[in-house]
C-alpha cells in the first residue's frame, strides 16, 4: 500500500518576500535569507458556503 503524500505548501518569506515550498516536517525558515517568519500564500480555491447568505432590507418611510 502507498501512503498518501500531502501536497507541498507555498508560503512568502515576511523579509525578503521569496516563495518558499514546505512539506511537513520540514524546518520553517525561508531558503533565501534565513528569516523565520512565513506567511501562507492564498488559496485559489472558491469557498462556497453551506447554507445561503440572509440579507434583509429595512423600508424606510419618508414623512
Amino acid at each position: 500500500m502507498d501512503p498518501q503524500q500531502p501536497e507541498p505548501v507555498s508560503y512568502l518569506c515576511g523579509d525578503c518576500g521569496a516563495e518558499n515550498t514546505l512539506k511537513p516536517g520540514d524546518v520553517i525558515q525561508c531558503r533565501e535569507c534565513g528569516y523565520r517568519i512565513l506567511y501562507k500564500k492564498r488559496t485559489r480555491r472558491s469557498m462556497v458556503s453551506p447554507t445561503p447568505l440572509l440579507i434583509s432590507c429595512v423600508a424606510v418611510s419618508e414623512v
